[in-house]
């Protein structure tokens, strides 16, 4: 269990949802129907919907679109979403996992194709990015909760497999099937989590230069302006000297 070793986000760059607060709610509000849809619509009996509320209060969802999202899939009036992940490779033989809910798998399919081919990638078949993942809970916290130690120390103690801290906060990784149990032990030490999730966790990482930077932003722009896009995983690791040149 490294407890100190540097990670870099593998999600999409934050402060992306800052720029496009709406596209934001409107993802998290999706997510809350359909966790609520498939479980009860209590969070405290419902881990995935939990998980789901607590990440639009850390984005600063107000309450009231929190419970209206929550009574739509209680009425039954709600869209039917799906989950399709999508798998492919960017710039610079970048791997990439692109999960979505959607209502219309054409809609989606041809409109994530369009974003990966326009911008120098290509999708693949299922399961040819995947197998270089790690299938893992992550729990992300933020920096001001304590230093590096201090929350090793409480993720070894409440089961976590792993944790990797940085000045941008601190994510917490366990099995799939002990997210839940880990945050609950988490909370009365470190308080409500950020983020509860289930991600995928890249075995190796691939260095992207200046050019393929650029357009790998490209692509995660294009994909992150996708209503039916939740969530882009990828291997990328953009050095701080080539986020700088890029401005």
């Amino acid at each position: 269990m490294a407890g100190h070793s540097k990670f870099k986000n593998i999600m999409h760059r934050k402060g992306a949802q800052d720029k496009k607060r709406s596209g934001a709610f409107s993802k998290l509000s999706r997510e809350i129907t359909v966790a609520a849809k498939m479980g009860l619509p209590d969070p405290d009996m419902n881990p995935r919907l939990r998980a789901a509320v607590n990440a639009a209060k850390a984005a600063s969802m107000p309450k009231d679109n929190i419970q209206r999202s929550i009574d739509k899939a209680s009425r039954g009036d709600a869209e039917n979403y799906e989950e399709v992940r999508y798998e492919g490779f960017g710039p610079g033989g970048v791997s990439l996992i692109i999960e979505t809910l959607t209502d219309n798998r054409n809609r989606t399919a041809t409109n994530v194709r369009t974003a990966v081919s326009k911008n120098g990638g290509n999708l693949g078949t299922a399961g040819s990015v995947s197998h270089g993942f790690d299938r893992l809970g992550l729990i992300s916290y933020p920096a001001s909760v304590g230093d590096a130690e201090r929350v090793f120390e409480a993720a070894l103690e409440a089961g976590a497999e792993d944790v990797t801290s940085s000045e941008d906060g601190h994510e917490i990784w366990t099995a799939q099937g002990d997210l839940h149990e880990v945050a609950k032990a988490l909370e009365p030490v470190l308080g409500e989590a950020e983020g509860t999730k289930l991600a995928w966790r890249p075995g190796t990482m691939v260095d992207v230069g200046e050019a393929d930077a650029a357009q790998l932003m490209k692509l995660l722009d294009a994909l992150d302006d996708d209503d039916d896009v939740q969530t882009v995983w990828g291997n990328h690791e953009v050095s701080d000297a080539v986020m700088e040149a890029l401005g």
